[in-house]
């Protein structure tokens, strides 16, 4: 049974009621319980739900200057490449006795300098940036205070005078991937998709398209190059409606591509939209490759052919380095972690058939 609102529950209470010592309850909310019995957490659990008892992390954290949580921030939670990535983020940080606490920043770097230095004033001393803005400067304030920062695509060695740990996959491999097997089926118009170039990674992407043309003899045709003019923290929400503007847009032109890299999955989808939207097929008509391999790509009709990142194995590497620095057992120089993509071969790509 709940005390009363003017009887504070203490940490004595869950431990008279759970039949274990303070000390046990201790490291039970601190997550401290792989050497425990799961039956005497689950009791330990359960007294703190019937009590109500909520502990002061604001106080454990003034007093140890720790606690047991790593902040997580993503772009937008609107793209379900978000979704799966903080999804491994949680895996990996419960394997260590971390719990995550996410935000959504909307691209928006504003939101993302609050949520950090909120994070950090409750104690919170670790968190993986899950975005590539082109400047991070609006974080610097946090990291100067003490805040342990790990970026998710991009590479942070000293720009802009801040060195943080970064994990990324080789985007301009990725893209380099995906206009080599176009141009391998005869492509030769080859339409590039994107949002906004407001990230690092994206801008690494339509690197990798322009220089994987020019080094198959092919000058890049900068109209064939559709770049939406939203805002940056309109959200991924706008991602399918890009991709079909841009297919509708396209496609209607003089000398229309055969093919469209998109930026990443959603856009992808969207240009399926837009294709069918002009009574064209995919891959008959228009192949289409995607960015990120989310779970929707398997099942469109057909499904995405598209240029998969190792979630697992970054997220992994991500969390690894957090907590390293937020328990101090890693030191050493900054770290930075570049995974290779790989091609996903699907059904939304064919050979070039003149229309």
């Amino acid at each position: 049974m709940r005390k009363s609102a003017t009887s504070r529950v203490t940490i004595l209470d869950v431990a008279k009621m759970a039949g274990v010592s303070p000390s046990t309850v201790s490291l039970v909310l601190n997550g401290k319980h792989d050497r425990m019995g799961e039956e005497t957490r689950e009791r330990v659990m359960d007294a703190v739900t019937k009590l109500g008892y909520s502990a002061n992390h604001m106080a454990r954290a003034l007093k140890t200057g720790f606690v047991p949580t790593i902040g997580l921030v993503v772009p937008t939670v609107a793209n379900p490449f978000w979704g799966e990535f903080a999804r491994r983020v949680e895996h990996a940080a419960l394997a260590q006795n971390y719990q995550v606490l996410l935000c959504n920043a909307e691209r928006s770097p504003a939101r993302e300098q609050l949520y950090v230095e909120s994070m950090l004033a409750r104690g919170i001393r670790g968190v993986i940036l899950g975005s590539s803005p082109l400047s991070l400067q609006h974080i610097s304030g946090a990291a100067k205070c003490g805040l342990q920062v790990v970026v998710f695509d991009r590479l942070m060695q000293g720009s802009e005078g801040l060195d943080f740990d970064s994990v990324r996959v080789d985007n301009v491999l990725g893209a380099r991937l995906a206009i080599t097997h176009l141009l391998e089926l005869g492509h030769r118009r080859i339409g590039f998709v994107s949002g906004p170039l407001s990230s690092s990674s994206r801008k690494d992407r339509l690197e990798g398209y322009r220089s994987t043309l020019l080094s198959h003899g092919i000058e890049p045709d900068e109209s064939l190059v559709w770049v939406a003019n939203a805002r940056p923290d309109n959200g991924e929400e706008e991602a399918t409606e890009i991709g079909r503007l841009a297919a509708a847009t396209q496609l209607r032109g003089p000398n229309p591509p055969t093919a469209f890299f998109a930026i990443n999955d959603m856009t992808a989808i969207g240009i399926y939209a837009g294709v069918r939207d002009l009574g064209l097929r995919i891959p008959e008509d228009i192949s289409v490759i995607g960015f990120d391999d989310i779970n929707l790509c398997r099942s469109m009709n057909p499904p995405i052919t598209t240029v998969r990142q190792p979630l697992e194995e970054l997220m992994n590497s991500a969390v690894d380095l957090l907590i390293g620095r937020m328990e101090q057992k890693n030191l050493g120089p900054t770290t930075h972690v570049t995974l290779t993509p790989n091609l996903v071969l699907r059904g939304s790509t064919g050979p070039w058939r003149a229309r």
